[in-house]
């Protein structure tokens, strides 16, 4: 029988079988269930833990005041909320309780927290609220003179990115967490019981629950350190203005590509996808980073460079973050043929792209999938999907692994890099540095073939994700450098630039390719984000979601996605924002981009009602855009 926990006395173990949560034994003996849910608060992690589960949250310290009585407050004041001044006010007793959420918060430094702390009080810290209290008297200057009857401060819990957890763990059936609510749970118990009812009786959400899913944290998320600073700014941004593509800034670097120290000389600025360090774009020597906006962005004209290059010449993105999964078995086959709506029984070397879709017929993840030389172990594929869609991913195909199946899936993100050659002279430079390797036999389209580069062995893939003629080249990790080096090097007459995330973002945009989290989620079917090409409907193989694919092909469209251009140059738009017909909104933007060929900002976005019957070609349209509505055009994707 092993030791009594120290954190929590009354668990001592948790029982699993074949994967499975089946109970606790506890120090007055053993829980057998079918189901345990982590609605530990603050616990969550440490709670999580004796199970091998990972629950991202810290504790800080929240401080707030209650007041004596205030002439002209009754029970009938209103909660009220000053995000500028990071402040909010409720009534109690007749006086006034006032709270908020500093800029710069303090993590709690004790870690574990002891299984005996309850409804406890930390010790006053008037220099830490100090600048809420200005704030404050600022705001309501009764509380200049008010007795201030106590300052309460207590530990409360506040995950990596603000979000609260929801779902089944990926280290354990059956095993489900509620918790993290980053002081708003009496605002969310409702919908997340609810939500989490139905994941637990249904085996999957009903709704797109992204946001919030557990899957969205990687393991290294758990780490301590990490979660210690960042808390104290995921705290400070509660009732902070969130800029448009403003990015986290703690615990970075983490996770990077070999190329990081080189890019960042060459003047790259970073935006942070699950933990990896992705280059948004260069800024010019000297330029310093512009501030964040709501307009046009400072950083805009050094995308459009980036963005002409990839159209005119050549550009190389690093896009090593890609996920990169690998199932290989006798039975691997069988199980990507169930998973995913498109034909997976392709050639050797081909690549497919496809759907992964849920029994409601929408989008758990769109993959591109290799099928590479089987050896003695079987069939070999390598599954390519989303940066922030690893955890995800891997969870929904191992858990579709059926025990009697032999398939093994494997996470190899981080041993190959993955460098993109795009743009008219891409064919060139890949010739000038593999000997040629396309002159007798040029690479097909969706094909994929090992081939010498410089002094690598690599894997090129003819596809673009942006539009136009380019290459995804497969590089093992240690091979990185030299491959980059090799390729800058050869296109340094062509043309060849740098290129980073935002640029590609906008090009796909442009050429109205969908992405995962705006365009496709759970809660879209391939019908109305017209992406029947991405499914095979009548292949002999059953796969999940067909049978809601067939009953939804004979139904009217809910919604439709569109391809939105602004008339006005001047007017830019960062997604989100309503889309209007007839003066009436009928939508809103998904994502939205910057189109050097059209000129003006382009978006994708979903129209719904009557519009989604309709085919619509330039369509004239408008998008309210800070309270203006400006003219637009509006075609079907």
């Amino acid at each position: 029988r092993p030791p009594r926990s120290t954190l929590f006395p009354y668990t001592t173990l948790f029982r699993s079988e074949n994967g499975h949560a089946v109970g606790v034994r506890t120090a007055q003996g053993e829980i057998r269930c079918q189901v345990v849910v982590n609605c530990a608060g603050q616990w969550a992690r440490q709670f999580g833990r004796l199970a091998g589960v990972n629950v991202p949250l810290y504790s800080a310290e929240h401080f707030y005041v209650v007041t004596g009585k205030i002439d002209g407050v009754t029970p009938a004041m209103p909660v009220v909320r000053d995000p500028d001044g990071f402040i909010y006010y409720k009534e109690e007793v007749g006086g006034i309780v006032m709270g908020g959420f500093e800029p710069v918060a303090k993590p709690w430094k004790v870690d574990p927290i002891p299984a005996t702390f309850q409804f406890e009080l930390l010790g006053e810290d008037w220099d830490q609220f100090e600048p809420l209290m200005t704030n404050a008297i600022h705001r309501t200057p009764c509380l200049e003179t008010a007795e201030i009857k106590m300052l309460l401060n207590g530990p409360e819990s506040f995950t990596p990115d603000g979000n609260f957890i929801l779902g089944e763990a990926p280290e354990l059936r059956n095993y489900f967490v509620c918790a993290g609510f980053n002081s708003s749970g009496i605002a969310n118990s409702g919908g997340a019981g609810r939500l989490i009812a139905e994941w637990i009786i249904g085996g999957e959400p009903s709704t797109d629950l992204w946001d919030v899913d557990i899957r969205r944290f990687a393991a290294f998320t758990g780490n301590r350190k990490a979660l210690f600073e960042r808390t104290a700014e995921t705290l400070g941004l509660h009732y902070a203005m969130r800029w448009p593509r403003q990015e986290l800034e703690t615990a970075r670097p983490l996770r990077t590509s070999p190329l990081y120290d080189s890019l960042r000389v060459k003047g790259a600025e970073f935006g942070s996808k699950n933990g990896w360090e992705r280059v948004n774009y260069f800024r010019p020597g000297g330029a310093e980073s512009p501030a964040h906006t709501l307009e046009k962005p400072g950083w805009l004209p050094w995308m459009i460079a980036e963005q002409r290059a990839t159209r005119e010449t050549v550009a190389v993105y690093d896009q090593s973050s890609f996920s990169k999964l690998q199932l290989q078995g006798h039975d691997a086959l069988d199980v990507l043929q169930r998973l995913c709506a498109n034909e997976i029984d392709i050639p050797v070397d081909k690549m497919v792209y496809t759907a992964m879709l849920n029994e409601r017929g929408g989008f758990e993840s769109d993959l591109t999938i290799i099928r590479q030389r089987p050896d003695r172990f079987g069939d070999r594929f390598l599954i390519v999907t989303g940066s922030a869609q690893t955890t995800r991913d891997f969870d929904w195909i191992s858990r579709h692994i059926a025990p009697t199946e032999h398939a093994i899936l494997t996470d190899i993100s981080a041993l190959y890099g993955v460098l993109s050659i795009m743009g008219p002279n891409a064919d060139t430079v890949l010739s000038r540095v593999s000997n040629n390797a396309f002159a007798a036999d040029p690479l097909k389209f969706s094909w994929t073939r090992l081939i010498d580069l410089g002094f690598a062995r690599v894997r090129a893939a003819r596809m673009s994700y942006v539009g136009g003629p380019g290459y995804e080249l497969y590089v093992p990790v240690e091979m990185m450098r030299h491959v980059y080096q090799t390729v800058t090097e050869a296109g340094s007459d062509l043309g060849l630039v740098d290129a980073g995330y935002y640029a590609l973002d906008a090009l796909r945009i442009e050429m109205g390719r969908r992405a995962w989290g705006a365009e496709i989620g759970p809660d879209e079917t391939p019908f109305e984000a017209n992406m029947m090409f991405a499914v095979k409907l009548d292949k002999a193989s059953a796969f999940i979601g067909q049978d809601a694919l067939r009953q939804k092909q004979m139904q009217a469209l809910r919604k439709k996605l569109v391809r939105i251009v602004l008339d006005d140059p001047d007017v830019y738009v960062w997604g989100g924002e309503t889309i209007l017909l007839d003066g009436a909104p009928v939508g809103e933007l998904t994502s939205a981009g910057w189109s050097p060929k059209a000129g003006a900002c382009v978006a994708l976005g979903y129209v719904r009602g009557v519009c989604a019957q309709q085919d619509h070609r330039d369509t004239v349209a408008q998008v309210e855009v800070w309270g203006e509505k400006r003219a637009a055009r509006l075609t079907t994707a």
